[in-house]
């Protein structure tokens, strides 16, 4: 075994040292080499900002054309129209129309933005050209805005709302608005003409009217019948026009086509909301309508245009009270139906409780052609339209099924309460006595003010209170005293609301005709008139025996 010499032992604990010396050498470079790293990040960092600090401010604006060789544009700054280069780091087709462009103190594009997120809101009145629209709002004057390219092909009509740059003159994009939405077409109504009672004879003329023409119009074409370009439908209230009105939407998208095919349009235009405050604004909102109507119809489908309280808007002229939009309004819609443009897949249908307020020039051959009354419904209208809401189905009495084999057969009995019950000739059922200006007096009864909507309202009373029954009781089903109840708080609600102070006008309003009104007595009925007559009572006993009411 060699014997370790002082010599070498020496060098062995030199050489450890130096190792030692070298290790914490390199850890102290590591980290000056770190802090120098940190301080040159640092430094830079300071460098950078101070040179954002001091650098010239940039310029935005607003883009207007490009040059072919996409070096140089012209742009908007300040309102000073002004040709600048284009960067290299800019792609020329990254340059659009009146987006936002990014400029350099000496004016060269260097980057690019987006379109104006907002603006001034106005409606397309016309197309001056293909990139061009004129533009308007209310009591302002119309101005021309250049189309942003987004716009040239988005398939902008006349009516619609835009966002425009008053600064640029450059129309950016179109935004819905609430007038406008209004306005747009709906789909098929679900109402059928199975679905309305006691109209037999009237639902046949509006189909001879308005469906021969689109189940034949060959034979129109041969025999040169035109079809009608509008039908009223005139009466009191709550008698079913607005219904018809779907109704008939609903059979032309049957006659157009099955499944996705089966389409039409049903435009419903109540007239108070179409009134506006600004001169032109209601016309040029009919305009719109019919331009709607038309752009529809001449893909091939029906499209219906209804106009609800018509006598609210097309007024007879010279008649205002306190302003004559009238006739300005009246001449408008004259122009839409029968003016230079066809009105062709385009039926205009008017209701109104108050016909004798349209103006004529609307109401002639030619325009409105078929006028159909809809007439108050008499005892067998009564039950055709109870039949509607009252069936089988419904849950009924045990009283009210015995002595019947089916429950349809119970609810034809019931039915026949209902109707014996409202349009009885009895001394509680009488409700105003009339007084003409010849001096005659005629007592008119509840029947003779009977509608549709009050044999609905009749028919939800009497299932509401038997829910209460139900729920008081554990009787379960409709009966009798339900109806008789619903019927009798149906009546008393009215009681109070014929105008005395002008009766004539009231008259009219209720769908009244014949001699003039000049007086109006209220029947005064008996505190109890809400229980039965004495006849109706031998009559529930006949027909149900088991009847809680008798």
């Amino acid at each position: 075994m060699t014997e370790t010499t002082p010599e070498a032992q020496r060098q062995r604990e030199d050489t450890a040292s130096l190792r030692q010396q070298l290790f914490s050498a390199g850890k102290r470079n590591e980290a000056l080499s770190k802090t120098l790293r940190t301080a040159r990040d640092e430094l830079n960092r300071i460098k950078e900002e101070a040179r954002r600090l001091t650098e010239p401010p940039n310029n935005w604006g607003t883009l207007i054309a490009v040059e072919e060789s996409g070096l140089s544009a012209d742009v908007i700054v300040g309102g000073r129209r002004m040709r600048v280069a284009v960067g290299p780091e800019v792609e020329p087709k990254q340059l659009r129309a009146g987006t936002d462009v990014l400029l350099s103190e000496g004016l060269v594009i260097i980057g690019t933005g987006s379109f104006a997120p907002v603006g001034s809101v106005v409606n397309v009145r016309e197309f001056v050209d293909d990139t061009r629209i004129l533009v308007g709002a209310p009591g302002d004057d119309e101005q021309v805005f250049i189309l942003g390219e987004d716009l040239v092909d988005a398939g902008l009509r006349v009516g619609d709302a835009v966002v425009v740059d008053t600064r640029t003159h450059y129309a950016l994009q179109v935004v819905e608005k609430p007038e406008v939405s209004s306005l747009l077409l709906e789909e098929v109504p679900d109402i059928t003409y199975s679905d309305i009672g006691g109209l037999a004879d009237q639902i046949g003329q509006i189909k001879d009217a308005v469906e021969l023409p689109f189940e034949h119009p060959q034979l129109y074409t041969e025999h040169g019948l035109k079809p009608p370009k509008g039908i009223l439908l005139y009466g009191p209230p709550g008698c079913g026009k607005t219904l018809i009105a779907k109704a008939v939407a609903n059979s032309l998208a049957d006659r157009t086509g099955a499944g996705q095919s089966r389409k039409t349009y049903f435009l419903n235009i109540k007239g108070p909301e179409l009134l506006d405050k600004y001169v032109g604004e209601t016309e040029r909102q009919l305009r719109l309508i019919f331009a709607r109507a038309r752009e529809k119809a001449s893909a091939g489908f029906p499209v219906v245009v209804f106009f609800d309280e018509m006598e609210s808007l097309f007024r007879t002229r010279g008649t205002g009270k306190s302003s004559d939009v009238e006739t300005t309004i009246v001449p408008q819609l004259l122009t839409e139906i029968d003016g230079v443009e066809q009105l062709d897949n385009v039926i205009v249908i008017g209701a109104s409780n108050r016909e004798d307020l349209i103006d004529p020039a609307i109401l002639r051959p030619g325009r409105l052609d078929v006028k159909i009354r809809i007439e108050r419904p008499d005892a067998d209208a009564a039950r055709d339209i109870f039949e509607k809401y009252l069936t089988a189905e419904l849950p009924l009495h045990p009283s009210v099924l015995t002595g019947h084999e089916t429950p349809a057969e119970a609810v034809s009995s019931l039915i026949s309460f209902c109707v014996d019950r409202m349009y009885a000739l009895s001394p509680e059922n009488e409700f105003v006595e009339v007084t003409y200006a010849d001096g005659a007096k005629e007592v008119l009864h509840f029947a003779d003010f009977a509608s549709g909507a009050m044999i609905h309202n009749i028919v939800d009373r009497a299932k509401k209170s038997a829910i209460k029954s139900l729920l008081e009781t554990g009787e379960r089903g409709l009966q009798p005293q339900h109806f008789e109840e619903a019927i009798a708080e149906e009546f008393s609600e009215h009681e109070d609301l014929p105008n005395t102070t002008n009766p004539d006008e009231w008259a009219r309003i209720s769908g009244r005709k014949g001699e003039r009104v000049t007086h109006l007595r209220m029947m005064h009925l008996d505190t109890t008139r809400g229980a039965p007559a004495v006849p109706l009572e031998s009559d529930i006993a006949e027909v149900y025996p088991n009847s809680d009411l008798v």
